[in-house]
């Protein structure tokens, strides 16, 4: 789904709106045999924008294909924007790919923001994937606290509304954050992150992308 890329802020909250209607969180997935990672990283203080997409088998979560963008950064950080800044290039990696993953898991958030339109939405809307959002840190909602157990876990609310699950992704470690992004519903989002679990905090997919956005 195109848009502009405007880099003021007024335009792109109006743009997280009209998007945030057309967000599909029940599952509308195509047989899954590969799963992707998406993450950015960056370089000359911010000025450069590195973005890492990464196709992985998604039974033996072994890597099949990575890709590697740089861009100009477009915009600053501001606060519940962040996908303005980040999607441009990821969508320059994922263009690098022979083929796309049936499934992205986004480093980021899908709706658990407070417009519905974090990152892995943002970038499901705009490619069309199946998208979900995984997250190291809480943007918006509130939580009980986790059971201390490898994959226990709690709504993340936003008043009555289930916006996402705090994930207890490996014992005593710090939970993470899953949420529906596009075409993907809550259940399936947390099975496939629990499915990419290996014996780290944070999924294959999400692992493997990270060390190629941040050149590690």
């Amino acid at each position: 789904m195109a848009h502009d890329w405007p880099h003021d802020a007024p335009s792109c909250r109006r743009i997280q709106q009209a998007l945030a209607e057309r967000v599909d969180t029940q599952d509308d997935l195509p047989p899954v045999q590969t799963i992707g990672g998406i993450d950015i990283g960056f370089e000359d203080g911010g000025r450069t924008t590195r973005a890492a997409a990464v196709v992985l088998d998604a039974e033996t979560l072994e890597v099949r294909e990575k890709a590697l963008a740089r861009v100009p950064t477009r915009m600053p950080y501001i606060p519940g924007l962040l996908s303005f800044r980040e999607i441009p290039g990821a969508l320059a990696a994922l263009e690098q790919l022979s083929a796309l993953p049936d499934l992205a898991l986004v480093d980021g958030h899908g709706i658990a923001h407070p417009r519905r339109l974090g990152v892995a939405t943002h970038l499901g809307l705009v490619t069309g994937l199946p998208t979900i959002g995984v997250a190291k840190k809480r943007l918006t909602g509130q939580h009980d606290d986790v059971p201390n157990e490898r994959g226990a876990w709690v709504p993340l609310l936003d008043k009555d509304e289930t916006i996402g699950a705090v994930l207890r992704s490996r014992v005593s470690v710090k939970p993470i954050f899953i949420s529906a992004g596009h075409r993907v519903s809550l259940e399936s989002a947390l099975a496939w992150t629990l499915k990419a679990l290996t014996r780290y905090r944070l999924p294959e997919t999400t692992r493997v992308a990270d060390r190629l956005a941040s050149n590690r």
